[in-house]
C-alpha cells in the first residue's frame, strides 16, 4: 500500500513549510514598518510635541495626548499583527487587516494634526488592507 504524503492526507494541517505569498510578505513588511512609526508619532504626542497643529473647531478634538495614546496602542497592535502575518499565523492575516483599517480611520481623524504624515500613512494602510484582503496561495506547492 502506498503512504499518503503528510499534505494528501485529509484533516491534516500541514507539515509547517507553508509560506507567506508575496502579498503577504508585503503586507508583514509594511506593518512592520506602519507599526513603530505610529509608536514614535504617539510618543512625540505624549510628550506634547510641538510638531503637531490643530485648530480648536475640529469635530474630533482629542487632547494631544489622547491621540499619543491612540498612536501608540495602535501602533502596537499592528506590530503584534504584523509578526502574525510574517510568521504565517492562522489569526495574522484578519488581524492584520483589522488593525489596518482601525488605523487608516484613525489616521484619517488625525490629519488636521499633521497631514503631510497621516495622507501618506493612510495610505500605506489601505494598500496594507488590500494586501492582506485578496485571494492568495498559502502553500509552497501552489495548493
Amino acid at each position: 500500500m502506498t503512504a499518503m504524503s503528510d499534505k494528501a492526507r485529509p484533516g491534516h494541517r500541514g507539515t509547517g513549510r507553508e509560506m507567506v505569498s508575496g502579498a503577504s510578505m508585503f503586507a508583514g513588511a509594511a506593518l512592520m514598518l506602519s507599526g513603530p512609526l505610529s509608536i514614535l508619532m504617539g510618543a512625540s504626542g505624549i510628550a506634547q510635541d510641538t510638531l503637531f497643529s490643530f485648530s480648536s473647531h475640529y469635530a474630533y478634538g482629542f487632547g494631544l495626548t489622547a491621540w499619543g495614546v491612540i498612536h501608540l496602542v495602535v501602533g502596537m497592535a499592528l506590530v503584534v499583527a504584523g509578526l502574525g502575518v510574517l510568521t504565517n499565523k492562522s489569526w495574522g492575516r484578519g488581524a492584520g487587516a483589522a488593525v489596518a483599517g482601525i488605523s487608516l480611520i484613525t489616521q484619517f481623524m488625525f490629519v488636521p494634526y499633521y497631514p503631510a504624515w497621516a495622507i501618506p500613512m493612510m495610505t500605506l494602510d489601505l494598500i496594507i488592507v488590500f494586501a492582506l484582503t485578496r485571494f492568495h496561495v498559502g502553500t509552497s506547492d501552489g495548493r
